[in-house]
């Protein structure tokens, strides 16, 4: 289980946070789109509940969220713990990446440029030359060296783009990312698997997404896929880097929405070494290789009075 931020108590007047008639609106489009792309119904049903209960509060969702963070909204009725992260990306921010990722219009470079000490110039780079597409990736490179080595990235600003990314991802202030929290392995593997093999045979909506798509052509496939308590969505990758290099066919990117947080992973046929063929999960090549592995032997028993 990981272990939430602290709410943050500077929910800016400048920045004019959502009122509750544009968050409402953003969980009813939600709502509205999972339904479209034949997701649960029982997710359908929370998306909309949650909205109408924000609507007929009678305080602002951004009040009740700077006094008493998540806790306070999940006492809404129909909201749990993923509904209000939600609520507090659009408090926050004023968006909602989840809808960008249900009308397969999610980009990096623009996710990138919403964190604050990087502008749409570095927001590039480090999609291009770091190869990084989530804000997971991006708290990684942040932690392990990666961003601080690119010109441009002094110590102070990777220390401010830390302290945002704890913010933004529910953090606890001054931990470091790490993957004890994140779906299994072979749970990912298995639902690239039954969206690679859905998607070959025909069997989901297709989306039509704005970028690289002049012709509106829908022809993006979206699952939506549950295991236990976790909820997926998966979608072949429609990054300027995937389409560059030829990719929007291999990389599928999965969205996790579990019980604590919210996890993103990329997979990949891998090209090279011990895995070369085998789909991997980026950043897990590890952990792919042990799912991999063929299980050990157990050693029979010795029977009595027999010799070896």
């Amino acid at each position: 289980m990981s272990v939430s931020a602290p709410h943050d108590r500077r929910v800016k007047a400048a920045a004019a946070p959502a009122p509750n008639s544009e968050v409402a609106r953003c969980l009813d489009e939600a709502g509205a789109l999972l339904e479209q792309q034949e997701a649960s119904p029982f997710r359908v049903r929370a998306y909309r509940n949650a909205a109408e209960s924000v609507r007929a509060l009678p305080v602002s969702v951004a009040t009740l969220y700077r006094d008493g963070g998540l806790e306070e909204l999940e006492r809404i009725p129909g909201v749990g713990q993923g509904i209000a992260r939600a609520i507090r990306e659009v408090v926050l921010s004023g968006r909602l990446s989840m809808l960008e990722r249900l009308r397969g219009e999610s980009d990096p470079v623009h996710l990138f440029a919403t964190v604050p000490g990087i502008g749409p110039r570095l927001a590039d780079r480090l999609h291009e030359e770091l190869g990084l597409a989530t804000l997971e990736d991006l708290e990684a490179a942040a932690h392990d060296g990666r961003l601080g080595a690119l010109p441009g990235f002094g110590a102070r600003r990777v220390a401010g783009i830390i302290a945002a990314l704890q913010l933004r991802l529910g953090r606890a202030r001054g931990g470091i990312p790490a993957t004890t929290g994140a779906p299994p392995v072979a749970e990912l593997l298995d639902v690239d698997r039954e969206y690679r093999e859905s998607a070959e045979a025909g069997r989901l909506p297709m989306i039509a997404p704005r970028r690289f798509n002049p012709g509106r052509k829908a022809w993006l496939p979206v699952l939506h896929a549950s295991r236990g308590p976790r909820h997926y969505t998966a979608l072949f990758s429609n990054t300027a880097r995937a389409h560059r290099l030829g990719r929007t066919r291999d990389w599928v990117v999965i969205y996790c929405d579990g019980d604590h947080e919210e996890h993103q992973a990329t997979v990949v046929t891998a090209h090279a070494g011990l895995l070369a063929g085998r789909r991997v999960v980026r950043g897990r090549e590890t952990e792919c290789a042990e799912c991999y592995a063929p299980p050990s032997r157990p050693r029979e028993p010795m029977l009595k009075g027999v010799t070896p």
